[in-house]
């Protein structure tokens, strides 16, 4: 089940008639829009936009909740965020996203961080145009990049990382770290794990192995917001460091995380 409400907004105001007149005419498009990791300011102009013009957003749990606020008067908003073990299933949200575009309307299917970095933008996309319907998909600052960022933890830096590796912290076939991580570890000066709270043990085991008990590691949660939190400790203490806390969060081990307190010259 998804749910909808209708956005007061301050977009480009509501068009007029019934759902078949809105913006873009008897037939309408889809485009998947990258909203970044967490602060509306970090959204593209594209983005923007595509949001004020937008006669339908169906936004996920980690879009920013003040992106909606470009919506326009009259637009419809709809939840299909998830969270681990519920929510709307995938083959619904495609559905929908079909649903609202042969209605004429212009459909924007607005997602977290960037739509084609572990966001699922490819399945979506590949379903709308499956069905005949012109679909784009429009990048975003992917969290993997950005929350490390907003803390002050550099990836890629002539102090000492020449290269970064960004991996899953759970696969969708088994639920489980991604197979490459050890050896992404132990090539890759840093290592960058997303979606890594719910293998968190099994991660920090199997990167220890690979750079080391006492190589440095930073978690950082809900990066780019008011609430962000940064959890220091040696990647082998991580996991016990962060007993209890809760998506969303990046994890950074090595080269980079050891170069956070340079950056910000000791602060917290």
């Amino acid at each position: 089940m998804v749910r909808e409400r209708r956005a007061r907004g301050r977009g480009c105001g509501a068009h007029p008639g019934g759902p078949e007149e809105g913006l873009a005419g008897p037939r309408g498009r889809v485009h998947i829009v990258g909203a970044g990791p967490g602060d509306p300011e970090l959204l593209t102009l594209k983005a923007a936009r595509l949001i004020s013009e937008a006669d339908v957003i169906l936004y996920d749990r980690l879009a920013p909740p003040g992106a909606l606020s470009l919506a326009r008067g009259g637009a419809i908003l709809v939840d299909v965020g998830k969270a681990p073990g519920r929510g709307p299933a995938q083959d619904l949200i495609n559905r929908e996203l079909v649903r609202h575009a042969e209605a004429g309307r212009a459909v924007v299917r607005l997602k977290g961080g960037d739509p084609l970095v572990f966001g699922r933008g490819e399945e979506e996309c590949s379903y709308v145009l499956s069905r005949g319907i012109p679909c784009e998909i429009v990048p975003g600052v992917s969290s993997a990049t950005g929350a490390p960022t907003c803390a002050g933890i550099p990836l890629g830096s002539r102090w000492g990382s020449s290269s970064f590796a960004v991996v899953t912290g759970r696969t969708a076939a088994s639920g489980s770290p991604a197979p490459s991580l050890g050896a992404l570890a132990r090539a890759a000066d840093t290592l960058v794990v997303m979606m890594p709270l719910s293998n968190l043990g099994a991660i920090a085991s199997e990167a220890s192995s690979a750079m080391g008990a006492g190589a440095p590691a930073a978690l950082v949660l809900n990066g780019c917001t008011a609430a962000q939190r940064v959890i220091e400790a040696p990647i082998s203490e991580i996991a016990s460091a962060a007993a209890g806390l809760g998506p969303p969060a990046v994890l950074v081990a090595g080269a980079g995380a050891a170069l956070r307190r340079r950056v910000l010259g000791g602060a917290p």
